[in-house]
């Protein structure tokens, strides 16, 4: 019989103990397979009872009598994929306004973004704490207890560097937590399987799509898009859909945290700033699956690996964020000239400026657009960074810091 895969401790469990003991419900959201069903029973499942809505037979009973189904699994309780059966949640509502003083009687997953439907972030409104859980971060994956960016200490942390090769290769497998707690778990075939999984339940129950293989194609082609400028009417073109459609397809990625859109910061700049946004796929196994650059050693050297190393700070970034239950604001800067710096991270004294270079041997250019920025911006920009792959941590002076990827 085959064990059940290891443990891996997750930065959001404190945040979660904490809202559990403050609001009547908690909702956890993210991405298919992130690990919210697992964090739930790990931490709740010894006092609180389990349903999942995935399975029809109980989500037909939860439709079709909500007071009945609630009587039947009384609270506490984990119901997971709550978004596979949305009516129960205004019962739900009901049965929290009843005893507000209970706390952490109900708690819900789902794995599409519930706040995006009004009528629903309406019945949520200060009776549910909503937090978000990303695949793993790296330093999840490394067991550091630390939750602090690199901005955020009196003095930067060396980390033992990272062997480039290792960077590759968890670069191409990506941060799903059972391709970390198992290593020898062929990725391909996960990555393969997971995609499949996705379009046949998240996609078809968020919108009507009768070609899946023409959505998978739209994801391939963002894919090779990732952290460009986005114009959908090229992709549309490029499809033969019409523009509506891919902005409705843009949504249903969005919704379900397969994408991230990284808009242009706005400010009082004097130069007119481009307005398109930036697509960034939320796992780098799953950008490296779509764009078939599942080989490490192919990932480094190819035309694409420049994406998948700012795919892999953005990660990192927003994961580690996301899991003290904070919401990041991460921008990028460009102006219609072309200067360009890849993420500016919105922080309560400023804006941390970040560049991201592909190649491990950082020199003082790769920080031309942050010195750029900086003319710009003045006193804004508290920090700056290039943050790269290899191992060499350096001055590249005006203050800006070249930083390896395991420091982040």
């Amino acid at each position: 019989m085959p064990t059940a895969p290891a443990y891996i401790p997750r930065s959001l469990e404190p945040v979660l103990r904490r809202a559990a003991r403050e609001f009547p419900a908690v909702l956890v959201m993210g991405p298919r397979q992130s690990g919210k069903t697992t964090l739930l029973r790990r931490v709740f499942g010894r006092r609180a009872g389990y349903v999942s809505l995935e399975r029809p037979d109980i989500r037909e009973a939860a439709r079709a009598d909500p007071v009945g189904f609630l009587e039947l699994n009384p609270p506490p309780l984990i119901l997971d994929e709550i978004q596979r059966a949305p009516e129960l949640l205004s019962y739900l509502q009901g049965r929290i306004d009843d005893d507000r003083a209970a706390r952490g009687q109900w708690l819900l997953t789902g794995s599409q973004n519930l706040l995006l439907n009004e009528q629903v972030g309406q019945t949520l409104a200060g009776r549910t704490a909503v937090l978000t859980l990303l695949p793993l971060s790296r330093r999840e994956e490394g067991r550091r207890s630390r939750s602090r960016l690199p901005w955020e200490l009196n003095r930067l942390a060396r980390r033992e560097p990272l062997p480039l090769a290792h960077f590759w290769r968890t670069v191409v497998r990506g941060g799903y937590p059972e391709l970390v707690a198992e290593p020898n778990r062929d990725a391909a075939l996960w990555h393969a399987s997971y995609q499949q999984t996705y379009l046949e339940r998240d996609v078809r129950s968020l919108r009507s799509v009768g070609d899946l293989t023409l959505f998978r194609a739209f994801m391939e082609v963002l894919a090779a898009r990732s952290g460009a400028l986005l114009n959908l009417s090229d992709v549309a073109r490029d499809l033969g859909i019409a523009v509506n459609t891919a902005k409705a397809w843009l949504s249903v990625l969005e919704a379900t945290w397969q994408v991230a859109v990284v808009r242009p910061w706005h400010g009082n700049l004097g130069k007119r700033l481009v307005k398109r946004p930036k697509v960034y796929w939320t796992d780098t196994g799953v950008l490296a699956h779509l764009l078939a650059s599942g080989n490490a050693d192919l990932a480094a050297k190819g035309p694409l690996a420049g994406p998948l190393v700012e795919t892999a700070v953005l990660d990192e970034i927003t994961r580690t964020l996301a899991h003290r239950g904070e919401r990041p604001r991460i921008y990028f800067w460009r102006t219609s000239t072309g200067d360009e710096v890849d993420f500016l991270v919105q922080c309560a004294d400023g804006l941390i400026a970040i560049e991201v270079k592909a190649s491990a041997t950082p020199n003082a250019r790769m920080a031309m657009g942050l010195r750029k920025l900086r003319d710009v911006l003045g006193d804004r920009i508290t920090r700056a960074f290039v943050i790269h792959p290899g191992s060499v941590r350096v001055p590249l002076g005006d203050g800006i810091v070249a930083l390896p990827f395991c420091d982040l």
